[in-house]
């Protein structure tokens, strides 16, 4: 079958920073796998690795706790003695899911002048002030979210522990193993936790980078979660020697405008801050004080991508002041792109999640393997040219036969639905795909991006 004549692709390993010798990395892709292109079979881009372990595969196996945290939660909450734990559980769980971002007094205030206006014109309406303003507050208190900040005591902290450990230490495992499968190299020394709670995200990075990382820096407005935090470390006790050396607690972030560390994560956190006004100095805190990475997660729902969105414009739209780090940032994971996320600029918005399969802690009601839907973004120091530009896989794959589906997020900013097939796009590109899962990259770059000696051209059958 004759090809028109048109772009083609070529499947590619490239690495952070390195690449093919001398090719640069793709930086939009138009058109991912129009009908007519076919794929270089002749790549060898797997490097004599089967299809199931291409270079953009990130999915993780079930995650599952350290043995050591696991025994100390059941400890810690067996010793607590407290009643109706499950329903407890369930009902923190339901409710951290359905949290939607606390109304802005601005918004507030223009849905008071509203209803105002309604009320005036409705002739039913009282017109006595008094009565007016009682109204609109009625109003208001029906129609507007009630956000609440968390206190969190030594019992809710606890709670806490058996409702989100887990999960917490899946989203977290997975966007550590991101930055790790992608940059191999990577060996930080310093971590700031900012929102440690339980200290999930603490005990993830020693898991995934325990060999190098010598400071954690734990930081949460709860003194009990940290105490909670601490005890978790040392099998449950106030005494003992912390099974991670070098985790120090805090209350605040650290004052000192010149202390860095090299990744820095807020893991439901941003969600729990009062105001867009809070979360912004919060975020461009933690901003200033990161060297390398900055982790944000959040949960897979409408508001927590929107929150994440607003982060990741925030830092790569405001101009830093004085900066430590002259390195702008650009988007590490998961879009490919610094354009504006196409999942809430489409007719019917939804989120951009992520799922992680993981084992819970062994609680009586709790022993099913569960799966923990996520939002993240990972923002990097440096340049969008050192880091793979390919599409990532936004839904779970459709296999079919001689076909599979991909819902595709492309480096152009554009969300694409993309049939593949062995005979149209050729059999490494199909293959790869029938073996990608939801949130995996697809290793594609265009082929007019590549040197002559670097590539040869399909054949045309």
């Amino acid at each position: 079958m004759a090809t028109a004549r048109g772009p083609r692709y070529l499947l590619t390993s490239g690495r952070w920073c390195h690449g093919l010798q001398g090719v640069p990395q793709t930086r939009a892709l138009a058109a991912l796998v129009p009908g007519v292109t076919q794929v270089d079979n002749k790549s060898h881009f797997l490097e004599k690795r089967p299809h199931r372990q291409h270079p953009g595969i990130l999915q993780l196996p079930h995650v599952r706790l350290p043995e050591a945290l696991a025994n100390a939660a059941r400890l810690l909450l067996h010793e607590s003695a407290m009643p109706n734990v499950e329903k407890q559980v369930q009902a923190l769980t339901n409710y951290l899911w359905s949290r939607h971002l606390p109304v802005e007094p601005e918004e507030l205030q223009k849905r008071a002048m509203q209803l105002e206006k309604k009320f005036l014109e409705d002739p039913d309406t009282p017109q006595t002030e008094e009565k007016l303003h009682r109204a609109v507050l009625h109003a208001l208190r029906k129609t507007t979210y009630h956000w609440q900040k968390l206190s969190y005591n030594e019992g809710l902290s606890l709670v806490y522990m058996a409702a989100r450990l887990d999960g917490g230490f899946a989203a977290v495992s997975r966007a550590f193993h991101e930055i790790r499968a992608r940059i191999p190299e990577f060996q930080p020394q310093t971590l700031m936790d900012f929102g440690s709670g339980t200290g999930s995200v603490t005990w993830a990075a020693h898991s995934t980078w325990g060999q190098s990382l010598h400071e954690y820096m734990c930081v949460d407005s709860s003194a009990a979660m940290l105490d909670l935090a601490e005890k978790l470390l040392k099998d449950g006790s106030d005494s003992g020697e912390p099974h991670i050396p070098g985790v120090f607690f805090r209350q605040f972030l650290p004052v000192s405008p010149k202390v860095q560390f090299d990744v820095i994560v807020s893991a439901f956190s941003l969600s729990e801050l009062p105001s867009k006004a809070d979360r912004t100095e919060v975020i461009q805190t933690l901003w200033r004080k990161t060297s390398h990475f900055l982790v944000l997660v959040e949960n897979g729902t409408k508001a927590g991508h929107r929150l994440l969105m607003d982060a990741r414009d925030l830092v790569l739209k405001t101009r830093e002041k004085s900066p430590l780090d002259p390195r702008p940032g650009f988007v590490f994971a998961p879009c490919p792109h610094e354009l504006p996320c196409p999942q809430l600029t489409a007719s019917k918005p939804l989120a951009c999640s992520l799922s992680q399969a993981y084992h819970p802690i062994p609680f009586s009601w709790n022993k099913k393997p569960r799966e923990e839907r996520f939002s993240m973004v990972i923002l990097a120091r440096g340049a969008p040219e050192e880091a793979n530009r390919w599409p990532r896989i936004t839904q779970p794959i459709l296999k079919r036969p001689r076909h599979v589906h991909c819902h595709l997020c492309c480096p152009d900013g554009h969300m694409q639905h993309a049939v593949i097939t062995a005979r149209q796009h050729g059999r490494d590109l199909y293959r790869c795909a029938r073996v990608s899962s939801w949130g995996d990259l697809l290793p594609v770059i265009t082929a007019s991006e590549l040197s002559p000696s670097s590539a040869e051209d399909p054949p045309e059958n």
